[in-house]
């Protein structure tokens, strides 16, 4: 049987269960919804409602139905970021990449089975969802991630593989563990990660990790353009060797 964890506070569990119930959808959520959907009863999901629309991390949607994320939610990211010693030291470096690169340059950063972005600097023509601050991916399937695992232990990448949700996220996603295995080698001999379509039909990306001080990969460089504008040569040869030098420059910094 697991060790209860007694200093685990279930009222504040339950309160960011609300708050990633209402962040899911794109639509406000009834409070019957928001119980059903944070896996609490009604009573509990409208004392918790009330309490964060009070502090402004939950707002009424339009014409006041249903609950929305509150506006109060971004000061806390702007806390984040500001605060993040990598974002700041990468802020520089990544807009002189875009600068010689003219397409989009991402810096994310490594959270077990994903990656998160934390900087997002867009080119001319972008998915308006793809290119937020916030957004994850698998680990597994994103040219970042590939760059990363390629510095843990194969031990430690099979750990990954047999958390991870193998579930697609377009036709060109690789879910076979053994192909994807094969791609963190490639990752391992290229000093550069590669996906093809997997995250975004018609997007190529490559991705080089940052290591921190103990050379345990922390983040990740990435660089994504159009298969209407590159081939994957052409794009990796122009790209590939300036992605991993910024990841280098980060790695010193």
């Amino acid at each position: 049987m697991p060790v209860p964890d007694h200093l685990f506070v279930q009222s504040v569990a339950k309160s960011m269960g609300v708050l990633e119930a209402v962040g899911a959808r794109q639509e406000p959520l009834s409070l019957n919804e928001l119980a059903e959907q944070a896996g609490i009863d009604r009573s509990t999901a409208q004392r918790m409602a009330h309490t964060l629309a009070a502090l402004g991390y939950l707002e009424k949607g339009p014409n006041g139905r249903g609950y929305v994320l509150g506006k109060k939610l971004l000061e806390r990211t702007f806390d984040f970021l500001s605060g993040n010693p990598l974002v700041e030291r990468a802020t520089p470096i990544l807009a002189d990449l875009q600068r010689q690169t003219g397409e989009r340059v991402d810096l994310s950063l490594f959270d077990d089975l994903s990656i998160i972005y934390a900087m997002r600097r867009q080119s001319k023509r972008e998915t308006f969802f793809a290119t937020l601050v916030g957004r994850r991916i698998p680990t597994y399937c994103s040219s970042g991630g590939r760059a990363i695992m390629s510095f843990l232990s194969d031990e430690a990448v099979d750990s990954i593989l047999e958390r991870s949700t193998l579930a697609p996220l377009t036709p060109k996603t690789l879910t076979d563990k053994a192909q994807i295995k094969l791609k963190v080698a490639e990752a391992r001999s290229l000093n550069y990660g590669l996906s093809l379509e997997e995250s975004l039909l018609g997007e190529i990306a490559i991705g080089s990790a940052i290591l921190d001080r103990q050379n345990q990969p922390v983040a990740a460089v990435h660089i994504a353009g159009s298969l209407s504008e590159w081939t994957s040569e052409s794009f990796t040869q122009r790209f590939a060797p300036l992605v991993i030098e910024a990841a280098r420059a980060l790695r010193r910094a």
